[in-house]
């Protein structure tokens, strides 16, 4: 008797989609409802990091934020909105909106904010950055689920858009969930 064929169909084996990543760059905002996809966005020093996930729609978006303050550059800030936390914050929310999403089954996660490049604290842009967001969002009725601001290192952040888990990877360290 010979051995059986080693088939996908004899032994159910199943090949996922390919999963893929989506780059949100600095200064930059990403929204979608592509299962398929992670957003990441890397080199989180001073800048912040938002994610905000729809379980039941399945839409996400993610905020690389670099300023806490677009009144410093309205010409920059009308051609990059995304670059500062209170015009990019609000643009994330309503790209994820127009997707689906909806405000009370929206989970928010954080991360970045360090002192990075600043060690006199002169211009304390990761703290204000941090410090920007969460009144932002404190202000709006919104509660940040996991939170990892501050220090000294950098930061990748990640969102899978399938299951809203968020990674975090620091140098030196281990992935974990956030």
């Amino acid at each position: 008797m010979s051995a059986p064929s080693a088939s996908p169909q004899r032994f159910g084996w199943v090949a996922a989609a390919p999963k893929k990543n989506l780059v949100v760059g600095m200064g930059e905002m990403l929204a979608s409802n592509d299962t398929q996809a992670t957003l990441v966005t890397y080199s989180l020093g001073s800048c912040v990091g938002v994610t905000i996930h729809d379980p039941v729609a399945k839409v996400g978006g993610m905020l690389h934020a670099m300023l806490p303050d677009s009144t410093i550059n309205f010409d920059r800030a009308a051609s990059r909105p995304f670059m500062f936390v209170d015009t990019g914050l609000p643009a994330l929310f309503h790209s994820v909106y127009a997707l689906g999403g909806v405000k009370q089954r929206l989970v928010v996660k954080l991360a970045g904010g360090a002192q990075f490049l600043d060690e006199k604290k002169i211009f304390n842009i990761g703290v204000r950055n941090s410090d920007a967001i969460l009144a932002m969002l404190q202000r709006n009725g919104v509660v940040a689920s996991a939170c990892e601001i501050g220090g000294h290192t950098s930061r990748t952040l990640r969102l899978n858009l399938a299951t809203g888990a968020v990674t975090l990877d620091m140098p030196g360290e281990p992935s974990r969930t956030l």
